[in-house]
C-alpha cells in the first residue's frame, strides 16, 4: 500500500480495487470513452460504478492517469462530463476535445463513436 493511500485511510482490498480500475485507465487509448459502470466491469468488479468514481475522484495526480476518458453513462449509448465541479467537468471537456471526442449540443458524447471496449 503507498504511503499515500495510508494517508487517505484506503484499506488493503480498497487499494487493491483501485490499482485493478488504474490499469484499465491506462490502456484506455486517447480518443477513446468508457463509463463507470464499464471501468467497474474491465476491473472485474461489475455493478461496482460508484467505487469506479470513488477510485477516479482519489487518483494520485502523480500517476498521470487519463481520467478525463471516463464518462458517467447519459442515456443508452450516451456518456457525458460527470464532474459536479464546473472547473473540473470544464478541464475534463477540454482535455477529450482535445484528443479529437466530440461533444454534442447538449454535452453528450457518442459511445459508438467515441467508446473503447479492449478484445482481451
Amino acid at each position: 500500500m503507498s504511503e499515500r493511500s495510508k494517508d487517505k485511510g484506503l484499506g488493503e482490498h480498497v487499494q487493491a480495487l483501485y490499482n485493478a480500475m488504474y490499469q484499465v485507465v491506462r490502456r484506455i487509448p486517447s480518443g477513446r470513452v468508457i463509463t463507470y459502470g464499464q471501468l467497474a466491469e474491465l476491473a472485474g468488479r461489475p455493478g461496482a460504478a460508484r467505487a469506479a468514481g470513488a477510485a477516479m475522484r482519489a487518483v494520485p495526480p502523480e500517476l498521470g492517469l487519463p481520467w478525463q476518458r471516463v464518462l458517467g453513462k447519459r442515456s443508452k449509448g450516451q456518456g457525458q462530463v460527470n464532474i459536479h465541479d464546473p472547473i473540473g467537468g470544464a478541464v475534463q471537456r477540454q482535455l477529450l476535445e482535445a484528443e479529437g471526442v466530440v461533444f454534442s449540443a447538449s454535452g453528450g458524447v457518442s459511445l459508438r463513436d467515441y467508446g473503447w471496449m479492449p478484445l482481451s
